[in-house]
């Protein structure tokens, strides 16, 4: 649910909470929230866009840096 994707979101210590990318740092932000907002609950299921959905930008850190934030935040929530 919600609340659980965003629990994860804020579980993660590298990644920058953001609701818009283009960073050379790795962000995460929950698109039913933030880009995706002002669609209705209806049109965001037809696009995909639930409310579970966290979605992650890869910037410059090592990949294992990333993994190791993901798994971390993943395993507590």
């Amino acid at each position: 649910d919600k609340d659980t994707a965003l629990r994860c979101i804020n579980e993660t210590q590298l990644l920058s909470i953001t609701g818009s990318f283009g960073d050379a740092k790795s962000t995460i932000t929950h698109p039913a929230s933030t880009t995706h907002y002002r669609m209705t609950p209806e049109a965001r299921e037809l696009a995909g866009i639930k409310d579970t959905l966290i979605r992650v930008s890869v910037g410059l850190e090592d990949y294992l840096d990333i993994q190791e934030d993901l798994d971390f935040a993943l395993s507590r929530c």
